[in-house]
């Protein structure tokens, strides 16, 4: 059985909260779990104390226990000093800018530098 740490929505529409629990991998994003370990409300300040809450030991055990965060989940523990902090992929190549835009900007980049 592989199990997850990650978030379950709830609260209002357009009021998000969020629990984040420790579920099997196969289970629905919002049902069956095993064990609630923390919340997260993204309504809150980024600094607000209660934004983020985790039980740090529940935590440690299951991470102990070979339990996986998500992306999200992983942030929120990394800055909690409970995991390592995930290395960031790099954006994509294909939303930079293309061939002719960089053209251009090179082409306004000397006019600006010859005047």
């Amino acid at each position: 059985m592989s199990v997850k740490i990650r978030l379950a929505r709830g609260g209002a529409k357009k009021r998000p909260f969020y629990h984040i629990v420790i579920a099997d991998a196969n289970a629905p994003r919002d049902g069956k779990f095993i064990e609630r370990v923390g919340t997260y409300n993204p309504m809150l300040p980024a600094d607000h104390a209660e934004r983020v809450t985790l039980v740090t030991e529940r935590l440690q055990h299951w991470l102990a226990n070979g339990a996986q965060p998500t992306d999200r989940v992983a942030r929120f523990l990394a800055k909690a000093e409970l995991i390592k902090a995930p290395v960031r992929t790099e954006q994509p190549k294909q939303s930079a800018p293309k061939k002719k835009a960089q053209e251009r900007a090179a082409e306004r980049a000397k006019a600006e530098a010859a005047a």
